[in-house]
């Protein structure tokens, strides 16, 4: 069996894990995340207990208890680099021996929840709205890194959709990935399900013109427009791909669930939108 090296998985000398500087215990295996460490303050402000509340960079975990169920908070801070980084770490606190360096016999999968803030593509995806991501498209190339990813992919969807848009070669190349079903069905059931776009960035890979021109101005408005079957394209953020396809290869459960906050087709916003994230962050408490 493969020992890890210590390269490869860092583990600090108090025998927490490097990035995130929690230790095996601390871990729940029922994951709330969003990308602002403030959220995990609020999410911990419902539980009715609190074991452990850890700081580390933009990483803020707390684990305790709501309702009977034993629930992580934990926050990843933004883009799909900081995914790769939070996903793995907590796979391997939950499959990694930190003794002997060696995955575990048992494997132990993780269901793992994010809580987000979006920007609608669709007209039905107003302001105020809960669209869960039952497919993501990931403009970042990162599952592309990791070996066997055309078994978690959707080719034909990928293909279609960098014919329809006129897909440049100078990007990445977009993959598509479904979040697992089941907690879809268990925790989206009354929410909008679409297709969620994973940028690159926040202005312009996600089609904002601020002094910058933009490569390719009429992006937004092919994104619009895309269809494969039934599917269409409703929202923009900067994770869930990551999030859906680290989750799928290492088997664990996933998925996104975003508050819309802005419609891009409307060119609408809400920039106080505490109220709409409060409201979904207890839903998800709830069902998860």
């Amino acid at each position: 069996m493969r020992v890890i090296p210590e390269s490869e998985l860092i583990i600090n000398s108090d025998g927490s894990i490097f990035h995130l500087h929690i230790k095996p215990e601390q871990l729940s295996d029922k994951i709330i995340m969003m990308g602002d460490p403030g959220r995990v303050t609020l999410t911990a402000s419902f539980f009715d207990s609190i074991e452990f509340d850890i700081q580390s960079r933009e990483f803020h975990t707390v684990t305790g208890m709501y309702k009977g169920k034993r629930i992580t908070a934990l926050s990843h801070g933004i883009g799909t680099d900081n995914i790769d980084i939070v996903v793995t770490e907590l796979d391997a606190l939950a499959n990694v021996d930190f003794k002997t360096r060696e995955v575990k016999k048992d494997f132990k999968q993780l269901t793992m929840i994010r809580v987000g803030t979006s920007g609608g593509m669709q007209p039905h995806c107003p302001v105020g709205t809960f669209v869960v991501s039952e497919k993501s498209i990931g403009f970042d190339g990162l599952i592309h890194y990791y070996n066997n990813s055309e078994k978690i992919r959707e080719e034909e969807f990928e293909l279609s959709f960098q014919k329809h848009v006129n897909w440049s070669p100078y990007h990445c190349s977009p993959y598509v990935v479904s979040a697992d079903e089941g907690l879809v069905d268990q925790i989206g059931y009354d929410m909008i399900k679409g297709v969620t776009i994973s940028a690159i960035g926040f202005y312009g890979p996600q089609g904002r013109h601020v002094r910058l021109a933009l490569a390719d101005p009429e992006l937004n408005s092919k994104i619009e427009s895309f269809r494969f079957e039934d599917h269409s394209i409703t929202n923009y953020e900067m994770e869930s791909s990551a999030l859906a396809g680290l989750s799928k290869l290492m088997g664990h459960k996933a998925m996104t669930v975003c508050s819309i906050i802005a419609n891009r087709v409307a060119q609408e916003s809400n920039a106080n939108y505490q109220g709409s994230i409060e409201d979904l962050i207890k839903i998800v408490l709830d069902r998860i």
